[in-house]
């Protein structure tokens, strides 16, 4: 009998009823509401909610291949900064003579590093066609490479996951190199518009936010897709029982990497939906503790669930918010307390505390019938 994929389970449904509400209701509440109403969404918590859809992406893209392929990545912030620059370039050429320096081809940081041409890998960049194509490529292609070399070699479990932080925090001392041609340590800021439109407007701020919320929605999708395929039901066989996947004849490595360069796509388009909402892209992005926060985030919510992932990205990143500016010295004490109990407790996240629940009232059910 033919395998038929159930994306639409009950769990989908409802993240995604839950998602189109707040994807509708958001801005509503900021553009149709008056400012002092109680019911008033400002624009500083619409672009901060529209930060939190894209750290869901990217916890989406870690779950995928850490919940149902079992790599452990420590690099995803790679990734996602790859993404975030990809755009960033776009938005510098944006500005044209409206900088410091008013210079039509150079962006502000090259003419004060009296650079007199423009590099050969910022061409292009003027057209937003070529910036999307960048968005994709640049992570989907590192992830290939890789990818090649450490599936092919056969590294695996803590070793892979030592690779792949060593990667990104590589690529975040390259990035900190003026000579880099990437704006150094202050990255790229000062973005005035995209396609036109004026990124400190309101209406502007709630496009991103729509945008931010629809890619979240389709990502889900994508990769609840490959999870219900046949792919991911090999993926989950070579995370179980690698050896045993390999020797019934599955080419493991290619499996590897097709879901591995998938996921770094998805963070990458997250990464370049975050950097518009922030206003800045820099190394520090690609620094491996936000690596090691994602994996926190994808801990918390529950682990091989998708939609736990959303639901520990949005829930620690809020608890960031309010913390570093309540008690900043408190944070970090509290990440890594969060991490710990949850190791600890609840190994299945906190998704997982309602599976048990219903796990519990079925056979309950069973015992009274």
């Amino acid at each position: 009998m033919e395998f038929q994929p159930r994306i639409f389970d009950r769990s989908t449904a409802l993240f995604l009823l839950v998602l189109v509400a707040v994807v509708c209701l958001v801005p509503a509440l900021n553009l149709w509401v008056q400012t002092g109403s109680a019911l008033h969404v400002s624009t500083y918590t619409v672009t901060l909610m529209g930060k939190y859809l894209t750290y869901a992406l990217l916890a989406v893209a870690v779950d995928l291949v850490w919940g149902y392929l079992g790599i452990l990545s420590l690099g995803h912030a790679a990734f996602f900064a790859l993404g975030g620059y990809a755009m960033g370039m776009y938005l510098m050429r944006q500005i044209g003579d409206r900088g410091i320096y008013g210079n039509p081809e150079l962006p502000d940081f090259m003419v004060f590093l009296n650079w007199k041409e423009l590099p050969w890998f910022w061409h292009g960049f003027e057209h937003f066609w070529f910036a999307a194509l960048m968005i994709v490529l640049a992570p989907g292609i590192l992830a290939f490479v890789f990818g090649w070399l450490a599936f092919r070699s056969r590294v695996t479990g803590v070793y892979l996951s030592i690779i792949t932080q060593a990667l990104t925090y590589a690529l975040m001392l390259a990035f900190f190199r003026n000579e880099m041609g990437f704006g150094g340590n202050n990255g790229l800021t000062d973005f005035k518009d995209i396609l036109g439109f004026d990124l400190q407007a309101h209406a502007t701020r709630v496009w991103l936010f729509v945008l931010s919320g629809v890619a979240l929605g389709l990502g889900y999708l994508a990769c609840r897709f490959v999870v219900v395929s046949r792919l991911g039901r090999v993926a989950m066989a070579v995370r179980d029982a690698e050896s045993r996947t390999r020797f019934t004849g599955y080419k493991v490595e290619y499996i590897k990497l097709a879901i591995f360069c998938f996921s770094a796509v998805l963070a990458g388009i997250a990464g370049a939906l975050y950097v518009p909402q922030v206003g800045i892209i820099n190394p520090s992005e690609f620094s491996p503790l936000n690596s090691i926060e994602l994996v926190v985030w994808v801990a918390l919510g529950g682990r091989a669930t998708l939609y736990g992932a959303v639901v520990g990205a949005i829930a620690v990143n809020y608890a960031k918010t309010y913390l570093t500016a309540a008690l900043p010295d408190v944070w970090l004490f509290s990440l890594g307390a969060m991490f710990v109990l949850v190791t600890l407790f609840l190994p299945k996240g906190v998704v997982g505390l309602r599976r048990a629940n219903g796990k519990t009232k079925h056979t309950a059910q069973e015992a009274q019938a």
